[in-house]
């Protein structure tokens, strides 16, 4: 059986590609947008979706739902759609002051979507920064073994 050795130049591209990713996991994390709204971490928003306390938006793509599915008790609302804001006000019944909760992946699209809705004139926007697959917020809705459903297009 051959033996495999690790020159130096691997071990270095090795070492470059880990500091590579690491930065580019801290850049990414930097671009989401500090804001002061309220925040809810994802068993809090599980649950009061489930009570009907807040309406629970889920901004990620149609791509997204479908490989990793949705969380239950949410609505899904592409924040790349056009009509985006006309969806979401659609989903609270018009109710521009109605708790509603932004959730995406990890965080940063549901910071910068939560500023987006302020402006667009609603008062009660909540995001969730965990996401659904985690952040430095917390392990997120699918770690946190919270209930996710097939999205049905």
């Amino acid at each position: 059986m051959p033996q495999t050795t690790l020159s130096r130049r691997h071990i270095l591209l090795g070492g470059a590609a880990v500091v590579a990713v690491t930065a580019v996991g801290f850049w990414w994390r930097s671009q989401a947008p500090d804001h002061d709204h309220p925040r809810l971490a994802v068993a809090e928003a599980y649950q009061q979706a489930q009570s009907g306390d807040i309406t629970l938006i889920d901004i990620r793509t149609p791509i997204e739902w479908k490989a990793i599915g949705v969380p239950v008790g949410g609505h899904q609302i592409d924040m790349r759609r056009k009509d985006f804001v006309e969806a979401v006000a659609l989903a609270v019944g018009g109710n521009r002051s109605a708790p509603i909760a932004l959730i995406c992946a990890r965080g940063v699209r549901s910071a910068r979507m939560t500023l987006a809705l302020s402006e667009a004139g609603f008062s009660n926007i909540i995001d969730v920064p965990e996401g659904m697959l985690g952040s430095r917020d917390g392990p997120g809705w699918v770690t946190g073994n919270l209930p996710v459903a097939r999205w049905q297009e």
